[in-house]
């Protein structure tokens, strides 16, 4: 493991949640939220509201920039996010969670949460030279990111079936190629 492993759940959630933008919106109501609030294990405030649920989807822009930025505007768009939130890293434990880093109260908005844990969990990306790690799937026509923390650096394609598609791709070509 490259990354402190709250770090890398922090990153694996960003980039779910960048990626439930698109032509079908996978954040439609307050019940996916909860879902969503569920699946990566965050912690703390958890209004189940409209409100709250709107405030996350305007992180979700913000949070794909850092995808397409180069360092200098990551760096930029980290300490944004830090400064806007007033961020105080503190040492925390969960029941079954060892120490680690929470730069907010637990009282604090989901989305001031989200936002400050994805900005701290970058800073460490940026820290290690491990930005080429947040990239987009390669697969034609995807418009997903994602996190590579493969040891060789190799991942290319998302969670949605990318590189399922990718590798049909690639052996109907071969096929179509061998009866030829």
């Amino acid at each position: 493991m490259y990354f402190a492993h709250d770090t890398e759940e922090t990153l694996t959630a960003a980039a779910a949640l960048v990626n439930t933008t698109g032509d079908v919106d996978a954040l439609p109501d307050v019940a996916s939220l909860d879902a969503f609030f569920q699946r990566f294990g965050w912690t703390g405030r958890h209004d189940r509201t409209e409100s709250e649920l709107r405030s996350v989807r305007e992180l979700r822009p913000r949070l794909r920039r850092i995808w397409d930025a180069d360092e200098h505007g990551v760096v930029e768009i980290v300490n944004g996010l830090l400064r806007e939130s007033n961020a105080l890293p503190q040492l925390v434990r969960h029941a079954d969670v060892p120490y680690h880093l929470h730069a907010t109260s637990p009282d604090a908005p989901l989305a001031v949460r989200m936002a400050v844990e994805v900005a701290m969990a970058v800073a460490d990306v940026i820290r290690g030279g491990e930005l080429g790690r947040l990239r987009r799937c390669a697969y034609p026509g995807c418009d997903n990111v994602l996190v590579d923390l493969s040891k060789n650096r190799s991942r290319r394609f998302c969670d949605a079936g990318c590189g399922n598609r990718a590798a049909v791709t690639a052996y109907r070509a071969r096929k179509a190629a061998a009866r030829r």
